[in-house]
């Protein structure tokens, strides 16, 4: 286009400049005074910018696209799939639109009711399907261009006997110490370990490396390279549903859980000197004398985690190979430290006279204590109130061994390149 404002005449052109005259066909002249006109109102001629990069008052490219294309209705599942999870079958959703229809029923036609969401964008089941259980499955949907989608499937549901579980610790919501690993027990064998374990996600708000070990085909634990620091949270997503992990075991679970991490403690107990050192957040806050194991039955030495507290417990060593021994029924303030019978507990039928001096246990380690276990004033009872699931006791000096990484939650005495290579991933 060329500016010719920059060029005036005061007369009339020559002819040879301007040529024959020439008449404009009546559609030009309407073109021209439609042009005009819209430029005095300001029409909007479709220029694209920032707002509206497609160039169309009152329209987007992606209103359009989704009107063109119509609602997409998600059922999570394919038509004649086996196997699936309860907590999936039966879940409709839609995109670029809204439900207007959903229909659930069981092989005999028994309807199975369901809710659907305020914005009617998804619906699920009111009650929890049946495992090994045929469904029919139809749902309709209406875009916004008056676009209309029906999808049916058939599938049936997970068979009771062909899941598997895993049990978790610790507890969603619980606070624990510095050395609790997070530990998965499955129900079955699992053959499948790289998608079991990839399927659930530990992390730390503290930003430590979390890395999962398996200790056999139905044990995985999840620890960071050092002990958990201390105030942080720790969040585990499993997102196990329709997971095979082995032939005939499918996982099911989906859920987020969270636990708090304490304050520091960690309690040595050193055999040979009959002492225990009790230290909290760098600062030792008390020293405890103490008798661990005989010669004849000594205390594992490492690092061991306090996994369960019990008020009172009976001890019987006919349970850890001592049959004839001993048999107390109302152990005091009990603490464990490993699947095999380690504790520390409070003792009220030793003499005072042996804490702190002499070691006369069958492996446990011992807290002057009082039979009962009320009074808050004896070294156990103390122990006990201010120790955590989680915190971490750890013996030196006895004549015994390092206790085994899965003899309790004792990953802590694996080093870390080989606790790396027991991950799946």
């Amino acid at each position: 286009m060329h500016d010719d404002t920059s060029t005036h005449h005061t007369g009339p052109a020559p002819k040879s400049a301007l040529g024959p005259t020439r008449r404009l066909p009546a559609r030009s002249v309407l073109t021209l005074l439609f042009v005009s006109m819209c430029l005095l109102a300001g029409c909007d001629f479709g220029v694209p910018d920032e707002k509206n990069p497609g160039g169309r008052s009152g329209s987007t490219p992606a209103h359009d696209a989704t009107a063109a294309k119509g609602p997409r209705l998600q059922l999570h599942i394919t038509d004649g799939q086996e196997h699936v999870p309860v907590t999936v079958g039966g879940r409709v959703s839609v995109e670029g639109g809204t439900l207007t229809k959903v229909a659930l029923s069981t092989a005999d036609g028994g309807v199975v009711p369901g809710r659907e969401s305020s914005d009617k964008r998804s619906w699920a089941p009111s009650k929890e399907l049946e495992h090994g259980t045929t469904y029919r499955l139809t749902a309709a949907a209406t875009g916004f261009g008056g676009h209309r989608t029906t999808k049916t499937v058939t599938f049936t549901t997970l068979a009771d006997t062909d899941r598997f579980t895993g049990t978790s610790i610790p507890e969603n919501g619980s606070t624990v110490g510095v050395g609790m690993p997070v530990s998965f027990t499955f129900d079955k064998p699992i053959t499948d370990k790289k998608t079991v374990e990839s399927a659930i996600d530990v992390s730390s708000d503290s930003g430590q490396t979390v890395v999962g070990h398996w200790f056999g085909e139905q044990r995985l634990d999840f620890r960071p390279r050092q002990y958990w620091k201390p105030r942080t949270t720790v969040t585990v997503k499993i997102h196990m549903a329709g997971v095979k992990g082995a032939e005939d075991a499918y996982g099911e679970q989906e859920q987020t859980l969270r636990f708090k991490v304490g304050r520091s403690q960690v309690s040595t107990v050193d055999a040979a000197a009959h002492t225990m050192s009790v230290v909290r957040d760098g600062r030792t806050v008390r020293d405890i004398p103490i008798t661990a194991g005989a010669d004849s039955s000594p205390t594992w030495n490492g690092q061991m985690v306090i996994s369960e507290k019990l008020v009172s417990t009976r001890m019987n060593g006919a349970t850890v190979g001592y049959a004839g021994e001993y048999d107390i029924p109302d152990v005091p303030h009990a603490m464990r430290l490993s699947r095999s019978g380690t504790f520390v507990h409070g003792n009220y039928w030793g003499a005072d006279s042996v804490f702190g001096r002499s070691n006369i246990s069958h492996g446990c380690v011992g807290l002057n204590d009082v039979k009962g276990g009320g009074d808050s004033s004896q070294d156990a009872a103390w122990f006990y109130d201010n120790s955590l699931i989680g915190d971490v006791v750890v013996v030196k000096n006895s004549d015994d061994k390092v206790i085994a990484p899965d003899n309790g939650l004792n990953g802590w005495n694996m080093p870390w390149g080989e606790w790396t290579a027991g991950s799946a991933r």
